[in-house]
């Protein structure tokens, strides 16, 4: 499952960027219309929640206990 959300995470991430980056280059050469503005916002949406569940994973695991950690 773990898997699954890392690799959706990657997917979307890159889909992200994408869409950032046409729109920075769309502004460069041409007026856009409001809408296009709101395309890297469905992405962003899928990012915060999987981005969530990343960050917080390690915390949520197994408890070690202390010899295990220092070793």
């Amino acid at each position: 499952m773990t898997s699954l959300i890392r690799t959706i995470h990657r997917w979307t991430s890159l889909i992200f960027s994408l869409a950032v980056a046409a729109i920075f280059a769309g502004m460069a050469l041409t007026t856009l219309p409001e809408w296009v503005y709101l395309t890297p916002l469905p992405p962003l949406a899928v990012l915060v929640p999987t981005g969530l569940y990343l960050f917080a994973l390690p915390y949520l695991g197994k408890p070690q206990s202390r010899m295990q950690a220092a070793e």
